[in-house]
């Protein structure tokens, strides 16, 4: 029999905006938020009402990276076996200094108020932008941030202890500008269905050579396999009821390491060939400054056509030296070679500042 879910008192060492609240104190807190508070404070007036009430259970937003957003429920007993698990995984314990610059009308930016309250952080609220440290002249123990935000940071990240990276693939050469500074970062796997992230990679860890392709290790309590399409499987039961099946291809390297190759749903099959963006995108990174993915158009001859989009002004000089640098790029595959580029003034994002292939590709071609 499942036993009823009793909401945990908050940290004794639990501190918000540099003050302690007990339960009952945050509803109070939560009220204020939302009536006097700029909307991110709102936000997280909001999931604290929610985090208060009598239901088990928390409704989140998907980010709609995938598909459409949808809203589903998460059980409150999971968040907290997710923050335990965050918190041992990171070694983060009470009287950790964490810093929030996350919306928290999403999973990653309620779960940082989960692990503050429950793991006994001193956690102060930024508005979540492009360059939340901006702001910030004191040293935090923890952050997380999307890979934006850190592209944006990097001059300031000296501030930052430990900082997990999520919403998005850290791209290779974002993984080249945090090596050798202090700050240890991870890059995060996971997503709404899992409560945060079930698995991370330290892409900048001292003293090692960054290895191509860097594995993730999975939290603890997290079991792992790969379907019939290589598609990675996670059974968490601590996170989740049932066993997830993503859309994740990868690369099972041991019970609990894995290599992620990129999106099933992003898989182009060009006269054959299977061609993974995700992997072309790394290979591309370090020879492209903007925003830009890979992706495909249908093409008689090959069934699907690999074209490049790259979110910049068009200008004839622009294009041809970035095709005399693809055409030097080695790293490169025969058939990893963009047919044709596209300059796309703006992307088309998600909710949540993820770039939205698909409306991006159907605005700028149609």
């Amino acid at each position: 029999m499942e036993t009823k879910f009793s909401l945990p008192e908050t940290h004794p060492q639990f501190r918000l905006n540099g003050l302690y609240y007990t339960n009952e104190e945050l509803a109070a807190v939560a009220y204020s938020l939302i009536k006097e508070g700029e909307p991110y404070e709102g936000q997280a007036g909001n999931f604290l009402l929610d985090w208060l009430n009598d239901k088990d259970y928390i409704e989140v937003k998907t980010s709609g990276s995938t598909g459409p957003p949808k809203v589903i429920s998460i059980k409150k007993q999971q968040m907290v076996n997710s923050a335990r698990s965050t918190g041992k995984f990171f070694d983060l314990g009470p009287g950790t200094t964490a810093l929030h610059c996350l919306p928290t009308n999403f999973i990653a930016g309620k779960m940082m108020l989960v692990r503050a309250m429950l793991l006994g952080w001193k956690l102060d609220l930024e508005l979540p932008k492009a360059n939340p440290l901006d702001r910030i002249f004191k040293i935090y123990d923890f952050c997380a941030m999307t890979p934006f935000q850190l592209d944006n940071s990097l001059s300031r990240l000296h501030l930052i202890k430990k900082l997990i990276v999520g919403g998005g693939a850290v791209s290779s050469n974002l993984r080249n500008l945090v090596q050798g500074i202090n700050t240890k970062v991870y890059e995060t796997y996971g997503m709404t269905e899992t409560v945060s992230h079930i698995a991370a990679r330290n892409v900048n860890a001292r003293g090692k050579k960054l290895e191509e392709p860097l594995p993730f290790t999975t939290l603890p309590n997290v079991k792992i396999d790969i379907d019939e399409r290589d598609c990675l499987i996670i059974e968490a039961p601590q996170l989740s009821d049932k066993t997830l099946i993503t859309n994740d291809v990868v690369e099972l390297i041991s019970e609990n390491k894995f290599i992620w190759k990129g999106r099933i749903d992003n898989l182009i099959n060009s006269g054959g060939v299977k061609l993974y963006p995700e992997e072309i995108e790394a290979k591309l990174a370090p020879i492209i400054a903007h925003r830009f993915f890979v992706t495909s158009l249908p093409d008689p001859a090959l069934g699907e056509k690999l074209v490049l989009m790259v979110e910049s002004e068009f200008s004839e000089t622009a294009l041809n030296n970035l095709e005399r640098e693809i055409k030097a790029c080695r790293k490169l595959g025969k058939f990893e070679v963009p047919k044709k580029i596209y300059f796309v003034e703006k992307f088309e994002e998600t909710a949540n500042g993820k770039i939205h292939r698909a409306n991006t590709l159907k605005s700028r071609i149609t």
